[in-house]
């Protein structure tokens, strides 16, 4: 009656539909199992989320770099302790705000640039002989006329 090819045809298309048919309803009729496995991926997922993440905490001797800057700034009236303190974070906070940046975060880098903590490159691997260095004056460099320069460069001798 029908013939190779047509039987062919209806017993893959029957394989292609079945699988996704089949899987539909097992998802329905295991719904303790269903559950029991959201849960443990959710709960994966979910350690990456809870660790903490960035600067936790300043430390002390930086603690005191920034209460010694707004002391000096006339924004702290205690002396510098090194504990990031209710005083210091108000200090802060009354610093940033009075210079329009964020006040609810950790300091703001602006806010300690600003105080003279910016970060330091003097100590740098490339601090000395880098291309932050001066240009040489033009008393070191040889004095060629621009056609003396060009030779040169070209490589042919006239």
């Amino acid at each position: 009656m029908f013939s190779f090819r047509t039987n062919l045809a209806l017993l893959v298309s029957a394989a292609l539909l079945a699988p996704p048919a089949f899987a539909a309803s097992l998802r329905h009729t295991s719904s303790s199992t269903h559950s029991s496995a959201s849960h443990k991926l959710s709960s994966r997922s979910r350690r990456g989320s809870h660790r903490a993440r960035g600067q936790q905490a300043i430390q002390p001797d930086r603690v005191t770099e920034i209460q010694q800057a707004l002391v000096r700034e006339h924004y702290l009236s205690t002396d510098p302790n090194g504990d990031w303190d209710s005083t210091t974070v108000a200090a802060m906070q009354k610093y940033q705000a009075d210079h329009g940046w964020q006040t609810k975060l950790m300091p703001d880098p602006r806010a300690l640039k600003n105080l003279g903590l910016g970060p330091d490159y003097s100590t740098a691997l490339n601090a000395n002989g880098s291309s932050f260095a001066a240009p040489p004056t033009a008393n070191t460099t040889a004095t060629q006329t621009q056609t003396e320069g060009f030779v040169t460069a070209s490589g042919v001798r006239q």
